[in-house]
């Protein structure tokens, strides 16, 4: 396991009620109502928040990837993450698809960049060899 020499940030988050309550940031920024998956209640699931989390990172990582080869990204650069919950033998899963949309950009640069912003990616290192993820790249 890596440790981190210096910590950069720190998300804080109180949450009660789980996937049937509320989450609020230290900072007061996030103020969020939670639903379970698919239910017709206000509120948004914790597989939503992580794949909003993970794109936002990943487009990131996909910056710096691009910035060391001096490569200009596109204005609709844009990430569509696809967080599955699921089972197996009653156990439950996470399962995600990154759908990354680089276009006017060489399909073997584009796939270069996303692939270089998986093994950089905060989300994606956390999750590798623990859930299966798909990149897909347009």
């Amino acid at each position: 396991m890596t440790t981190i020499d210096k910590v950069l940030y720190t998300g804080k988050t109180h949450t009660t009620g789980g996937r049937d309550g509320l989450s609020r940031s230290t900072d007061g920024r996030l103020d969020i109502k939670l639903s379970p998956p698919g239910s017709t209640g206000g509120g948004t699931n914790p597989e939503q928040l992580f794949a909003a989390g993970w794109s936002a990172c990943f487009i990131g990582a996909i910056g710096i990837a691009a910035g060391k080869r001096k490569v200009a990204l596109p204005a609709d650069l844009a990430v569509d993450a696809e967080v599955d919950l699921g089972t197996t033998d009653g156990a439950y899963f996470l399962r995600a698809r990154l759908n990354v949309q680089l276009p006017g950009l060489d399909a073997e640069l584009a796939r270069s960049l996303v692939e270089e912003a998986h093994q950089t990616c905060p989300y994606s290192k956390a999750t590798r060899g623990n859930i299966d993820v798909t990149l897909n790249v347009k």
